[in-house]
């Protein structure tokens, strides 16, 4: 019998699954996306989520105990002077914790067994802000999302969102669609270029109406009103003064909880779960289908 080891051995004869290169050919990219969409699709599912508030922020950020550290280790009046820095914006920290801890207590992510999840905290999975509220969930109990991006520096996931729940993309347009589709509200932190870029562009879609309305609150009110000229925009005719109407500025967690339920969030509280969520996914409608007319991306 002659030898098919060749065969065996060629590329063309493994499986398109197993094929790595085959996948990664620049032909295969609507097939990646679309198992990007559905791998966390089905795994959110799986924990019937049905609804999130999305936290964003900086990444830079430190926890209290990084802001004690480095007043530890400060030396120099340049280290000491970064010290202070983190011990002063450690605090937002503390507050993204809060908040998170408040959605998630009154907000019915600790569903009974089978009911659905509703206001889930969910975040970019990084550190500093995003830690911070992911940490504030698990705190009280409840499960909460990280949404990671593949980066050149890579991004490695917080501790605390749940690892069932914490996701890896490449795609940043896919992030931003699951970011964006079952978010019942937004909170947004001070925070850089990241931070800016999702919360103007839920800004756009629900100004355009490619998203239906969602009760929006930024956090401290003297950070945004010195880093955006909002009434400018209004005054050169840029966006219209019923646009500033799409979010409130607040100072606290508890001002941010009822601003977002006094501007239409429906809180769910329900006891905790006593026992892991079933393992196949809910037959209900997708969710998020409901609060979009079109995709995020």
């Amino acid at each position: 019998m002659a030898d098919n080891g060749a065969q065996k051995r060629s590329r063309s004869y493994q499986l398109a699954i197993e094929d790595q290169e085959f996948l990664l050919r620049d032909e295969m990219r609507p097939f990646r996306f679309g198992m990007e969409y559905a791998k966390a699709e089905y795994a959110l599912r799986d924990w019937g989520v049905r609804s999130t508030v999305v936290v964003f922020g900086s990444a830079r950020i430190p926890s209290p105990e990084r802001a004690a550290a480095l007043s530890s280790a400060a030396k120099s009046p340049a280290d000491k002077r970064a010290a202070k820095r983190a011990a002063a914006q450690s605090r937002m920290y503390e507050d993204a914790r809060a908040f998170a801890r408040i959605v998630s207590l009154r907000g019915g992510a600790l569903a009974v067994t089978g009911a659905p999840r509703d206001n889930v905290i969910a975040t970019g999975g990084g550190p500093g802000i995003m830690e911070a509220a992911n940490r504030g969930a698990a705190e009280a109990g409840a499960p909460s999302i990280g949404f990671n991006i593949t980066l050149p520096h890579e991004q490695d996931p917080n501790a605390w969102s749940t690892p069932a729940l914490t996701f890896r993309f490449h795609y940043f347009a896919m992030r931003k669609m699951h970011l964006a589709m079952r978010a019942n509200a937004l909170a947004v932190f001070p925070g850089g270029f990241g931070t800016f870029d999702e919360l103007f562009e839920l800004l756009t879609l629900v100004q355009t109406g490619k998203a239906t309305p969602r009760p929006i609150v930024l956090f401290d009110r003297s950070f945004w009103e010195s880093a955006i000229n909002l009434p400018l925009l209004v005054e050169r005719g840029m966006i219209d003064p019923k646009d500033l109407d799409l979010f409130e500025i607040v100072d606290t967690p508890e001002e941010a909880w009822a601003s977002l339920v006094r501007r239409g969030l429906e809180a769910r509280a329900l006891p905790a779960t006593p026992t892991p969520p079933r393992a196949t996914p809910s037959r209900r409608r997708k969710p998020g289908a409901e609060r979009m007319k079109t995709p995020a991306q």
